[in-house]
């Protein structure tokens, strides 16, 4: 064995990475497209697991148990690697995920699958933190930059190929490889970082916040189950909605006073004295916010409205995604050769606001071409912020605090992408509802009474009068929902502003033990070896 420089350092940094650190990189960027990829293939697949095992209504469970298990377990993923090292709780976090993946494709009924789901979601919870982490580790701030770009290219290419990929896999070899699929990579990227990656071994004395971590999984998911219920399963006004809001303020209340009082707080509050941390939280939110209600809707509105093929829907993002993937990329060029990033932030809140303001305008005689321009707008925006906002949070930390910050950076976005889709849903439903009864009459409000978004068999059902009024309602409730987007957004522009832009650490003309905001110098102690 013959051992590179550190890693964590500005040396290491300086140069090529060895051999090594590629090896591991491409091991996270598996175990990161493993917990991307997953919920988009096994959404194609829903109908023909639907048909085998029954129980469609339960079928929003096998999607809503894997979001609650994810968002409740990251916080907590976070605290065990910082307490008791990276690599150990990274690779129980995998297992985990592997194990609920092989449970779940031998389920024998519904409620066996949303179970089994719902423990692959507590290793899902631990891959994404796991990934972030750990190259925070590996690449100091200065030189994470370059590594932007892939992180960015796993997003883009799961959510374009996960449709595709989950349809050819159910319609040729059955629903249950959609979770089989997930074994081989997942060896290979659990292989890879055992053999590969060596981190400083740590041992905490101090014991687990379980109380903290009680509180903060009660309050996470009552604010899940709200926004995946409100509006759909229960009116906003129901008393169970609001009995769910009480729960989830009452226990996020207890889990902010207990953890002033923690020895070991699974969030430690100090690092939200950092102004650049709790901006960059500010706008993870927004950015899980608006990415996933466009997500949503783009799709639905080009096969709704446009008339494009659903099997294609991955594709028709590709405007938005793959102008993200190239600002990405250049922001982390420019981040790491430069050492600043204030301007990325700051251009990504007004392309992102100006681009969900262009959607807001499509109506039924917007051409294709047209909305992939303004999904590109779009795309651009978010491209300047998705990784720009972990880079700053992590340089605005201790070292020791490293997982809690990637940890709550990612819960921040899952918690904005849960509110997104709840808000934006709940406006378009209402729109489309009105619109229909309004152009329709009894037969508008009729076809709609179950749900404001038909499939394409539905539509195709519908007489041409009803299938016009239903396209002008669609083009009506997206205007709503982007227009909300791009109010939101200028949250976004307004906290990038006010970003301090603080020297990252690492190689370059920047000391690799400049101080960050919020921390103290140190840099990562992280090295790696490599076999020879």
């Amino acid at each position: 064995m013959a051992k590179t420089p550190e890693a964590g350092t500005g040396e290491a940094g300086a140069g090529k990475q060895p051999k090594s650190v590629r090896v591991v990189l491409l091991a996270l960027m598996i175990a990161m497209m493993l917990a991307m990829l997953d919920n988009m293939i096994i959404g194609t697949a829903m109908p023909t697991i639907v048909g085998e095992l029954g129980g469609l209504e339960h079928l929003s469970w096998v999607v809503t148990a894997y979001t609650l298990a994810t968002a409740a377990s990251t916080p907590l993923w976070g605290k065990l690697g910082d307490m008791y090292g990276r690599k150990g709780s990274f690779m129980t976090s995998i297992v985990i995920f592997l194990v609920g993946s092989a449970l779940s494709g031998m389920a024998q009924d519904m409620g066996q699958l949303i179970g089994f789901r719902a423990v692959q979601g507590l290793g899902a919870g631990g891959l994404m933190v796991g990934v972030m982490a750990i190259i925070g580790d590996l690449i100091p701030p200065r030189e994470r930059g370059k590594y932007q770009g892939m992180m960015a290219g796993v997003m883009a290419l799961a959510m374009i190929g996960g449709p595709l990929v989950g349809g050819t896999i159910t319609d040729h070899w059955g629903w249950r490889w959609s979770f089989y699929i997930n074994l081989p990579l997942g060896a290979v990227a659990l292989v890879a970082v055992s053999a590969v990656l060596h981190l400083p071994k740590k041992r905490s004395q101090a014991r687990i916040d379980y109380l903290g971590a009680a509180l903060l999984t009660i309050g996470i998911t009552a604010i899940v189950l709200v926004t995946t219920w409100g509006g759909t399963e229960y009116a906003w006004t129901s008393a169970r909605i609001m009995e769910l809001i009480g729960i989830g303020v009452a226990a996020l209340v207890g889990f902010v006073f207990w953890q002033t009082r923690a020895a070991e707080p699974i969030v430690p509050l100090h690092i939200f004295r950092s102004r650049n941390f709790t901006l960059m939280s500010i706008i993870g939110f927004i950015v899980g916010f608006v990415m996933f209600g466009a997500t949503l809707f783009l799709p639905l509105y080009q096969q709704s409205v446009q008339g494009a093929s659903a099997t294609n829907s991955g594709l028709l993002l590709l405007p938005m995604l793959g102008a993200m993937l190239v600002t990405s990329m250049v922001a982390g060029r420019v981040t790491t050769n430069t050492g600043r990033y204030k301007i990325f932030p700051v251009l990504g809140g007004a392309l992102m606001t100006v681009g969900l303001f262009l959607l807001s305008l499509m109506d039924t005689d917007t051409t294709r071409f047209t909305s992939g321009l303004y999904m590109a707008v779009v795309g651009l925006g978010m491209g300047c912020l998705m990784q720009i906002t972990m880079l700053v949070a992590q340089n605005s930390v201790e070292m020791k605090d490293m997982g809690v910050a990637s940890s709550s950076t990612t819960l921040f976005r899952t918690l904005g992408s849960s509110f997104g889709v709840a808000i934006m849903g709940a406006l378009f439903n209402h729109r489309v509802q009105d619109v229909m009864a309004e152009r329709a009459g009894a037969l508008g409000s009729k076809v709609t009474e179950q749900s404001a978004q038909l499939d394409a068999a539905s539509l195709a059902k519908l007489p041409e009068a009803a299938r016009d009024a239903y396209q002008h309602a669609v083009s009506s409730g997206t205007h709503g929902a982007f227009l909300l987007g791009a109010v939101v957004a200028v949250l976004a522009l307004v906290a990038a502003v006010f970003v301090k832009e603080v020297p990252l650490k690492g190689a370059g003309p920047q000391p690799a033990d400049a101080p960050a905001d919020g921390d103290d110098g140190r840099t990562a102690k992280a090295q790696v070896t490599e076999t020879v």
